[in-house]
């Protein structure tokens, strides 16, 4: 298992491959198919920087945070698989979610020298794995708000890496 703790460097990106099985701590934001599109339009305007949020070495788990817990929502919806591009060049350094990605993203991917990690749905192991939450922009979206969670052992394996993808 290799651990890994935000923010994340490229070089520790670049130490990654396919079916390696990675820990997440540190601060990691939470956000799908409502929030993540408005991120991309701030991203694009230039005024995302105006949020005070650094996604830099950072984590986007495809996720909302509701009092049930959270768990993977499918990453290959239009909505948030057109995200990760924008997000990878803005500094993300893993996606986690679940479901494979078309060869355009897994291209984009590489360019950025980011990653998709998959993680099992298991929303009662996560709920032990947060720290602390709170939203970080958008709270109008609710529970699917882009929310900051620190989080401490959040496991999953690296299913996109380097070009090549496990799909």
């Amino acid at each position: 298992m290799i651990s890994l703790k935000t923010p994340i460097s490229d070089e520790q990106i670049s130490g990654l491959k396919i079916n390696d099985k990675i820990e997440i701590s540190g601060k990691i934001f939470a956000g799908r198919d409502a929030v993540l599109p408005k991120i991309v339009k701030l991203i694009e305007n230039g005024t995302w920087d105006e949020k005070g949020i650094a996604l830099k070495g950072g984590v986007i788990f495809h996720t909302a945070v509701s009092p049930a817990g959270i768990g993977p929502t499918s990453s290959n919806k239009v909505e948030i698989e057109s995200s990760i591009p924008i997000l990878s060049s803005a500094g993300v350094k893993i996606h986690l979610g679940k479901a494979s990605l078309s060869a355009e993203t897994v291209e984009e991917l590489k360019k950025h020298n980011s990653i998709f990690c998959v993680t099992p749905p298991v929303s009662a192991l996560f709920g032990e794995n947060i720290v602390s939450k709170k939203i970080a922009a958008f709270s109008e979206e609710g529970m699917e708000a882009l929310w900051e969670l620190e989080v401490k052992g959040i496991p999953a394996f690296v299913a996109i890496a380097k070009g090549e993808t496990i799909f």
